[in-house]
């Protein structure tokens, strides 16, 4: 397996501008829970409502009730090995660009500057209301008790700024993370199993340009077939590639 990571670090640092897409298992390896994985969030029925933008409208206190102990503990989760390997890289002219369906915020905390949130973050909450913007720290006393925040000018509810069932993805972070894609010429898919659009074709418009396709996941993904590399463990591929790099 070294022998493969090795050709895998070697392909890393002879492409001219290499692209990362992360999913939920680089922040599971921090000790988050994952969506749709086995033991996912979404296999109990109440809590893979908590991202519908209806009932959110409708009862805010849901989403909150849900969400105290997945979002609004964030503040106190580190990075795993794969945020901070990923930033090493970045510092060190290896990549040039995270492109995260994450809303944890990790791989800003790990040092990395140029990442593009496709599904948003909680780092902004805005009314329902009147449209005023409060701070993840603002919100979370509260939020993280399970409680609603309700916005302090005109009382109507607040919403973080992550992209919930019937919503689009933010644009602009779509857009830039496509003009990312066809500008490169490797990406690595890591830690998502490619099931979520339009997020998910993003490795076949890579493909379709001549980049190459290197994806670590544990489980198979819909890229599979034109992958110029696959590993399975995140944590091992990682652990090597942070060797034989730094």
């Amino acid at each position: 397996m070294r022998k493969k990571i090795l050709k895998l670090a070697n392909t890393i640092l002879n492409s001219k501008k290499c692209t990362a897409l992360t999913g939920a298992g680089v922040s599971t390896l921090s000790g988050l829970p994952d969506f749709r994985g086995p033991d996912g969030i979404y296999k109990d029925p109440e809590s893979a409502r908590m991202f519908d933008l209806d009932l959110f409208r409708n009862d805010p206190a849901f989403f909150y009730s849900k969400a105290g102990e997945i979002v609004y503990t964030l503040h106190t989760c580190r990075p795993s090995l794969v945020h901070t390997v990923l930033a090493e890289m970045e510092k060190a002219g290896f990549l040039q660009t995270v492109i995260t369906q994450n809303i944890d915020m990790l791989h800003q905390k790990a040092g990395s500057k140029r990442v593009l949130e496709l599904h948003g973050s909680p780092e902004v909450h805005t009314c329902m209301g009147c449209s005023k913007q409060f701070s993840y720290e603002q919100v979370f006393p509260k939020a993280e008790a399970g409680l609603p925040f309700y916005c302090t000018d005109c009382g109507e509810p607040v919403k973080p700024d992550i992209t919930f069932f019937g919503e689009a993805l933010p644009e602009e972070a779509f857009s830039q993370a496509q003009k990312e894609i066809y500008s490169s010429d490797l990406l690595l898919v890591l830690g998502t199993s490619l099931t979520v659009y339009p997020a998910a074709i993003l490795p076949e418009y890579a493909f379709r340009n001549g980049c190459r396709v290197v994806i670590v996941n544990s489980g198979s993904t819909s890229a599979d077939d034109y992958a110029y590399m696959k590993f399975t463990d995140l944590k091992e591929v990682f652990t090597v590639l942070h060797d034989i790099l730094f």
